[in-house]
């Protein structure tokens, strides 16, 4: 007994060390104390044995507990390990209950001082309710300490639910160290498990992420029992958090199996949970997650065809958007208890989930399908894992369907189910519906579905539309990440529209708005990412403000190299470009050499970049140099090398090493574009060379190069320039319509006939609507024909029909440029 005082002293004192200070509220507890005096001598509780008085003395305490008077609540226990009459273990049960529920470990260590002071040995429920005020309380130490001590006074064994209760409190604090020592001592004290030994096992290892340790416990636990459907729920969840989605399949049937009374036609007992290994070799035998047939392994393929009764269309339940459901339950109804119901409902939701994570849409309408089929009604819930894995593979408009039938069926969808949907939506570029489904969301943790809305935003060109957004996720209080300030740089850092050219008014707006983006960075302690970085410098490049580029390149520089993070060659690219673009070459030649000499080695976009950067000086010398650097880093010359190459020349007027260029992409390989052919014909109106400008204008024919409104200006203009307006007339006829077609002549005439030559007043407006839709080129085409038409100008019917046309096909090949 001394030994036993003596290391429960050691217990208890390692735990007052770390009293907190509590606020007491003295004056309530007397009041309360007072009116159970008043209670008693009025008659209303009548003390008519010792019984009673210590009943009356635990209600005292626990109140006082509950009011945070400690110290009336110690004196009061005080007083009751004084009573005379004989104490039992029973009679702390209900103040150590409440300390095990509140939890109040340091009240447990004082009630089980006055226990030990009183001879009074724990009972299972005392124990039990020590630890469990240990655990939760985060003394694991002590409570392991209390556990080994229980169980080397020889007085009493700690049962299986005392270490289970320290294995929860492991698990909740991820505690590996009391983990290790607890199953030690249980192997020690041969103690052995039970399935909720093996349930706080499992959750260990799905916090670990360790799926193979999840089998492992899996077939101990098989071995010794015949798993419930709460242990196959359990099994279930680790197996979806830890993305093995085949085995919570066949886990899951094995449930359906068992709940259905198809494993023997016996509904699940609440049977003893006895700790004693009780093998079953035949259910063991049987129990595999390897399935016999090919059933299990068509279900997990990536192209999976759907059930009957779902293919091309999405059907919930059986149900078809706007049908009734119907169908008999396959559940008996002696099985149909709401609790196993339940239990189905949540591990089909896990698994549907888990497709959802795998984009396993086919698998999700399986079980869709069979929940009506066992008349599991889905949840919210369930419908939330369904949208998510329809949507990731179908689209937005077959997560719209799914909406509209919870819509039928009067459910709710979460706010993550509309998020899912108005995600799929803004991929989709479908901005009403995005924006329509993120009106309806009224809380969200995550920036991702306003992010994927603004990305839409910046695609389409619609700031508008995305400032309205960010006010909504400001009104939500949805904290902005660093991705969603990478697309403010992108949306609102550029002032001007495509069509327009920077000002300095521009300039100080775009300043303006980028220093209040800055700002509220600043605010949420959020720093610049490689993305946020680029975009803010493409945004000052393309305003012109070169001086602030170089600035924020230095900044760049400056902030990546403290946070040991590589700049990378591809924002060095992005400040060349627009220094080139702007002309600044002195600038533009500085970075060069600053980037190799912080160890940035050129790529091909660099060498790119600093060859028409010769170009604009007209240094045809250090252009070749570079280009032999390039060759020599193992980048081969693309398109837009050549096409700065022959801006170089051209410089020069040297036609015949530009058309040699020319041949000499084509013979590497590199398909010629109309903006190679458009630098040439440019350079050939300047000087007034009809004779280049029909060779490429024929050379574009063979290759099979649609002009754009480019070539157009240049083929007409010089026509005009020489006086022949005939010819000028013909030639933009014949440029326009092979802009309407590329392979053949056949969509011509349908073009000619519907917009050229109608005869309403709604021909011109119809043109328009094209250049609404990005298809400038289509819209200036036809109306260059519509104009020569209205001009008394005959149309061919075909390109390849027109005079001038035939005369270039026909000369072709006698073309000698000097």
């Amino acid at each position: 007994m001394h030994r036993a005082s003596s290391r429960l002293g050691s217990i208890a004192d390692s735990i007052y060390r770390f009293r907190p200070h509590e606020h007491v509220r003295k004056q309530d507890a007397g009041k309360l104390v007072f009116h159970r005096a008043f209670l008693i001598s009025n008659g209303s509780e009548i003390l008519g044995n010792g019984a009673d008085s210590t009943t009356f003395m635990q209600m005292q305490i626990v109140d006082a507990l509950r009011l945070g008077d400690i110290n009336s609540a110690s004196n009061l226990l005080m007083d009751l390990g004084q009573e005379k009459h004989s104490l039992t273990a029973d009679s702390f049960v209900p103040i150590l209950s409440y300390c095990a529920r509140s939890p109040d470990p340091l009240f447990v260590m004082e009630t089980w001082k006055i226990m030990e002071e009183r001879g009074i040995f724990l009972n299972n429920t005392c124990s039990l309710l020590i630890i469990e005020a240990l655990c939760k309380g985060g003394y694991l130490d002590e409570a392991f300490g209390l556990i080994n001590f229980l169980a080397e006074s020889h007085v009493m064994f700690p049962v299986l639910p005392v270490y289970n209760c320290f294995l929860r409190a492991c698990v909740k604090r991820q505690s590996m160290v009391h983990v290790s020592q607890c199953l030690d001592l249980m192997d020690h004290r041969m103690v052995g498990k039970n399935e909720a030994t093996y349930s706080k096992l499992l959750e260990l290892a799905v916090c670990q992420k360790n799926l193979s340790s999840v089998h492992e416990i899996w077939t101990e636990l098989v071995k010794n029992y015949s798993p419930s459907v709460l242990s196959l729920r359990k099994f279930i969840w680790s197996c979806t958090r830890l993305g093995d989605l085949k085995s919570a399949y066949t886990a899951l049937q094995k449930m359906v199996a068992l709940a259905t009374g198809a494993t023997g036609g016996k509904s699940p007992s609440l049977k003893l949970d006895i700790p004693i290994p009780s093998r079953t070799e035949l259910y063991c035998n049987n129990f595999t997650f390897e399935e016999n047939g090919p059933s299990t392994d068509e279900l997990f393929c990536k192209k999976l065809v759907p059930c009957s009764g779902v293919v091309g269309k999405i059907s919930v339940n059986g149900m078809k958007c706007g049908e009734v459901e119907s169908g008999p339950l396959a559940l008996p109804n002696n099985h149909r208890s709401s609790f196993v119901m339940k239990v189905l409902r949540w591990s089909f939701n896990d698994v549907i989930h888990a497709c959802a994570r795998t984009r396993n849409c086919g698998l999700a309408e399986q079980l869709m399908q069979q929940m009506h089929e066992l008349g599991v009604q889905p949840s919210r819930h369930t419908f939330d894992g369904f949208v998510r894995s329809v949507v990731s593979e179908r689209g937005f408009s077959d997560g719209m369907k799914i909406l509209k039938i919870m819509q039928q069926r009067e459910l709710e969808p979460y706010d993550s189910t509309l998020a899912a949907v108005s995600i799929s939506c803004s991929k989709a570029l479908e901005l009403d519906l995005a924006e329509a489904l993120l009106e309806r969301i009224s809380t969200c943790l995550y920036p991702h579905p306003f992010n994927a809305f603004l990305s839409a935003c910046d695609t389409m060109d619609q700031p508008e539309r995305a400032m309205r957004m960010f006010a909504k996720m400001r009104q939500m209080e949805v904290l902005p990440d660093i991705k969603t300030y990478g697309l403010l740089y992108s949306l609102f850092g550029n002032v001007n529209a495509p069509y327009e050219e920077a000002s300095r008014l521009s300039q100080v707006d775009a300043a303006k708005r980028i220093r209040m983006i800055e700002i509220d960075m600043e605010k949420h302690g959020i720093q610049h990412s490689l993305v946020s970085m680029m975009n803010l410098l493409k945004a000052l490049g393309a305003e012109g403000m070169t001086k602030e580029l170089l600035q924020y390149l230095n900044v760049a520089e400056n902030l990546f190299y403290y946070n040991h993070t590589c700049l990378g060659t591809p924002v060095y690219n992005t400040v060349l470009h627009f220094l080139v673009e702007s002309k600044e070459i002195h600038m533009a030649i500085e970075v060069f050499n600053n980037m190799k000499h912080s160890g940035f080695f050129p790529d091909a976009v660099t060498f790119e970049i600093m060859i028409d950067c010769c170009s604009v000086m007209g240094c045809l010398k250090s252009a070749f140099v570079l280009l032999s650097m390039m060759i020599r880093s193992g980048f081969c010359p693309q398109i837009l090398t050549y096409t700065s190459l022959i801006k170089i020349v051209l410089e020069f007027e040297r036609f015949d090493d530009a058309l040699n260029l020319l041949d000499q992409a084509s013979s590497e390989g590199i398909e010629l574009d109309v903006l190679i052919m458009n630098k040439i014909l440019q350079k050939a109106r300047e000087k007034v060379r009809v004779d280049v400008i029909e060779f490429v204008v024929e050379k574009m024919n063979r290759k099979r190069i649609q002009p754009n409104p480019s070539t157009c200006h240049d083929v007409f203009s010089t026509y005009v320039n020489l006086g022949y307006h005939s010819t000028a007339m013909e030639a933009l006829q014949v440029l326009s319509m092979r802009m309407l077609c590329k392979e053949d002549d056949t969509s011509v005439t349908e073009y000619i006939e519907n917009f050229v030559l109608a005869e309403d007043a709604g021909a011109d407006s119809r043109i328009l609507e094209f250049f609404k839709c990005s298809e400038e080129s289509l819209s200036f085409a036809l109306f260059n024909l519509r104009w020569s038409a209205m001009l008394g100008y005959s149309l061919c019917s075909s390109p390849s029909q027109s005079p001038w046309a035939m005369r270039l096909a026909s000369s072709y090949d006698g073309y000698r440029i000097s």
